[in-house]
């Protein structure tokens, strides 16, 4: 969802300057567009924190193949601390840019753009704080948001494999059980590596830019930074189709809303009954995402409908 908002709100307004050297919405663009960014950053970086630590959990756990299903309150309360440190860690984004006017050399023409430089009018604590981080963003951006997922990650996978390899001496080999974990570990680092790949120029960028930033043009660092939103751009329409394709019983329930949506849940009796099977095989492959195999196939009376 929050790469959906980032295409949304963030692409269009990236897109409207770069063709009329204007900004769109103005100074309020170039607040909220780098706070979304960083916070996407965030979101991602916690989320797959969040993943490695569940993975680890089923690995480690006594009893992984009876786990009840989780409730949806704590999966709700999850992604509330994910969304909200993610969005508390980018405030200071907010007092961070400011929109500033220029000439372009080459038209004549006055162009607007967005640069990096606390407000004058903010408190004497309030820009000192800001100062701080914008001298430690650079490295802030390396270790949290690029170091922390993927060593976390990598770090999760080499135990839960050790674990795993352990565990299949003392039990059959190719068992179902063990074959949705690997799946899901797959998964995991799928996304990992889009991440890793998407955010290294970025990374990159920043090192060059702090160091070299005196002898470059204006003309490269603003091409630069058109780089490294577009491999943003490119992470976030990745991801949601990559996270589909990965993960099976997230993308059948995917395609079956859709189609029912599609269809207008129409009341067939044919179609219910495909329906009805679609979604005994829906509900019966998701259940491995909670490691709790099921002992006979439940009632389809007791399915019903997300529609």
């Amino acid at each position: 969802f929050w790469d959906f908002l980032i295409l949304f709100f963030c692409l269009p307004v990236v897109i409207f300057n770069e063709i009329t050297k204007k900004r769109l919405l103005g100074d309020v663009s170039c607040r909220i567009v780098p706070f979304m960014e960083v916070s996407s950053l965030g979101v991602t970086t916690f989320s797959l924190c969040a993943l490695g630590i569940d993975r680890f959990h089923a690995a480690t756990s006594p009893q992984a193949s009876t786990r009840p299903i989780e409730q949806c309150q704590s999966i709700i309360a999850k992604l509330a601390v994910i969304w909200v440190g993610s969005m508390t860690l980018s405030v200071p984004e907010i007092l961070l840019w400011q929109l500033a006017q220029d000439t372009s050399p080459v038209s004549g023409v006055g162009m607007e753009y967005c640069t990096m430089k606390p407000s004058s009018n903010l408190p004497e604590s309030v820009y000192s704080l800001v100062l701080t981080y914008q001298n430690a963003r650079m490295w802030w951006y390396f270790g949290c948001y690029f170091c922390l997922p993927i060593l976390f990650t990598v770090s999760c996978q080499l135990v839960t494999r050790r674990i795993s390899g352990t565990e299949k001496k003392t039990e059959c080999r190719g068992s179902k059980h063990s074959q949705c974990e690997s799946h899901l570990n797959c998964t995991i680092i799928g996304l990992t590596i889009i991440y890793g790949l998407c955010t290294t120029p970025e990374n990159v960028c920043n090192i060059v830019v702090a160091y070299m930033s005196p002898d470059m043009s204006k003309q490269t660092l603003d091409l630069l930074n058109l780089i490294n939103q577009f491999f943003l751009f490119f992470k976030c329409s990745v991801t949601p189709v990559l996270l589909l394709c990965l993960c099976r019983p997230l993308g059948q329930a995917f395609m079956d809303c859709c189609c029912c949506c599609c269809e207008g849940c129409s009341p067939d009796t044919a179609s219910s009954e495909g329906s009805a099977d679609s979604k005994l095989k829906t509900e019966m492959s998701s259940s491995i995402f909670f490691d709790k195999p099921r002992e006979s196939p439940p009632p389809l009376l007791a399915l019903g409908t997300p529609c």
